[in-house]
């Protein structure tokens, strides 16, 4: 008797946790889960092309010092943090990873508009190979992002509202942080347009930095 006591309260409880959102949260959890891990692939798909294209860069426009400079340290910085999903639970953590891959972001497109100096380098067919890489990656970015955007909508929309909300509660269930404009500065102020003449190319020259 005890026993089938016990197997009604179980189905019972199933049945209620279900009614109040619990197995949704917990699905749309894995989701956004699900969702983070493919943002963090492209971004280390992205990580990983910096090397070879500052080498290929360096070896044509190597007095670029300050260019280069900041595509390897920011690299370094998005290479510094820890993307667990316990960030994902960590506004302030949050908002220093989407800083610095936005840095990082902003580094690479200083190092591409440097290129369009050289035309030699834009005619090396491994710079050409890695700047398509990139550019599909950045891309692949941009879908990511977008998914993991969706999946927290649908997430915080959850637990927000009402009765899932006190399901949420009770077993812990908080708003995940999300992405937001990374250069939110930039798209308030109006386009600076120059039509002047672009600096000289120099010759070809070999390396002098090194890079992680």
């Amino acid at each position: 008797m005890h026993k089938l006591l016990s197997s009604l309260l179980l189905i019972f409880l199933a049945f209620g946790l279900s009614g109040c959102g619990y197995n949704r949260l917990q699905a749309e959890d894995e989701q956004i889960k699900a969702a983070w891990a493919e943002v963090l692939n492209q971004y280390q798909r992205r990580a990983d092309l910096v090397p070879n294209l500052v080498n290929v860069v360096k070896a044509y426009a190597a007095h670029e010092k300050e260019v280069l400079t900041q595509v390897t340290e920011a690299r370094a910085r998005v290479g510094s943090i820890q993307a667990t999903p316990a960030l994902l639970d960590d506004p302030q953590a949050f908002q220093r990873f989407q800083a610095a891959q936005g840095e990082l972001g902003s580094a690479l497109s200083r190092l591409l508009a440097v290129a369009e100096n050289y035309p030699q380098l834009k005619a090396d067919g491994l710079f050409r190979d890695l700047q398509a890489q990139l550019e599909g990656t950045e891309n692949r970015i941009a879908v990511a992002r977008n998914r993991y955007i969706r999946a927290v909508q649908e997430y915080n929309t959850t637990v927000r509202q009402f009765p899932s909300n006190l399901t949420a509660m009770l077993f812990g269930f908080k708003p995940k942080p999300n992405f937001t404009v990374e250069n939110e500065k930039e798209i308030s102020r109006a386009p600076k347009v120059d039509f002047g003449p672009g600096p000289t190319p120099p010759s070809p020259s070999g390396a002098e930095y090194s890079t992680q």
